[in-house]
């Protein structure tokens, strides 16, 4: 068995019903990345907040009302997992500070595992404490998965990861929700676009969803999380030419700097791709620290990785989602001035910019 199997889901999702309740498509990030990548037949989004009108709404609603995104499965969006057409598998798509579990979910992790579906959760809570839950699945024939459950197994780095036959890039933040998983699969999407065997290691739950495998690093006990990184690469390396490693939090959030430390160090990436979102100037959800610029931060990025594996930030990744078109390119061009490399909102202007700023700075065959 390959590490990469060892960290595979293993299981067939079916038809999905996504949970993410009073948070789509905002707080719902890990809802929205399963819409816009994962290969999932998503069938309804439960969100009681719009389904009951919370939005102002007087008719049926579905994603493509909240998301105007061709990436994106439009789906109905229903108030309770009984309303939802026939589905498989529960996912819970809302990834709160603290990954905890939300009471008012109860009702709807309930009713689908009494309807025999499985329920998968990417949260720091286990499913499988639950006595409630686990008795319900066993009743009716159902599945509980912990996706953020890291395997047993996991050691310290040996710091080879740069020793692979691959270029590793990472993507890197100036915050928590900055676009770093969507700028790892668009990347990977251009990349495979043009013929290059391209691949994303995920590191969190959503990427986890996404790719059907991967390591949660916030999960793993300090001491191994650089090492679970460098697994994870030395894996998809393997039998790909560019890897892309999905980077998590900043080096200046106050609570999540260790995780995004140990992928740094962990997956020794070539290169680095910078990504903000645009107008954002303290934390989110810690406004009492503000965010340094971007060239501070990329400098700050540059000089961790450097004793233990040099890296330069390449490109930049703008998320522009709530600026109309013109005020999207400005605000773009000005974050390339400010980091004098080359820059593109992913979703809105496509990847190619970031995969040719990538093959300028390494090996990488464009």
């Amino acid at each position: 068995m390959t590490d990469r199997d060892a960290t595979a889901l293993g299981f067939d999702p079916g038809r999905v019903a996504l949970l993410a309740h009073e948070g789509f498509p905002g707080r719902a990030k890990t809802a929205l990345g399963v819409l816009r990548y994962a290969d999932y037949e998503v069938v309804a989004v439960l969100d009681r907040e719009i389904a009951g009108g919370g939005h102002g709404w007087q008719t049926s609603h579905t994603v493509g009302d909240f998301v105007d995104d061709d990436r994106v499965q439009d789906a109905p969006i229903v108030g309770r997992a009984d309303e939802a057409p026939s589905f498989d598998t529960l996912v819970i798509g809302v990834a709160p500070i603290g990954g905890g579990f939300d009471a008012s979910w109860r009702g709807d992790v309930e009713r689908a595992l009494e309807a025999g579906a499985d329920v998968v959760a990417g949260l720091h809570y286990r499913l499988n404490d639950d006595d409630e839950f686990v008795d319900l699945a066993e009743e009716h024939g159902g599945r509980l998965f912990d996706i953020r459950e890291p395997p047993a197994d996991l050691d310290v780095s040996e710091g080879r990861a740069r020793e692979v036959d691959a270029t590793v890039v990472g993507t890197v933040g100036t915050d928590c929700s900055t676009g770093k998983l969507t700028t790892t699969c668009e990347l990977v999407r251009a990349a495979r676009e043009r013929g290059i065997d391209a691949t994303m290691v995920p590191t969190g739950q959503t990427g986890i969803l996404v790719a059907g495998w991967g390591i949660a690093i916030d999960r793993v006990i300090a001491d191994f999380a650089a090492g679970a990184t460098e697994r994870l690469v030395r894996a998809a390396a393997t039998d790909h030419d560019l890897v892309v490693v999905e980077g998590q939090g900043s080096l200046g959030h106050p609570a999540y700097s260790g995780v995004t430390t140990s992928i740094l160090h962990g997956a020794m990436p070539g290169a680095l791709v910078l990504c903000h979102a645009a107008g954002r100037e303290a934390v989110h959800g810690y406004e009492s620290f503000p965010i340094p610029s971007v060239d501070q931060v990329a400098t700050r990025y540059e000089a961790l990785a450097d004793p233990v594996a040099p890296a330069g930030v390449v490109a930049g990744a703008l998320d522009t989602h709530e600026l109309d078109a013109g005020a999207a390119g400005e605000a773009t061009a000005d974050y390339g001035d400010a980091l004098d490399v080359p820059t593109a909102d992913p979703v809105r202007d496509g990847a190619d910019t970031l995969v040719d700023a990538v093959a300028d700075a390494t090996d990488l065959d464009p």
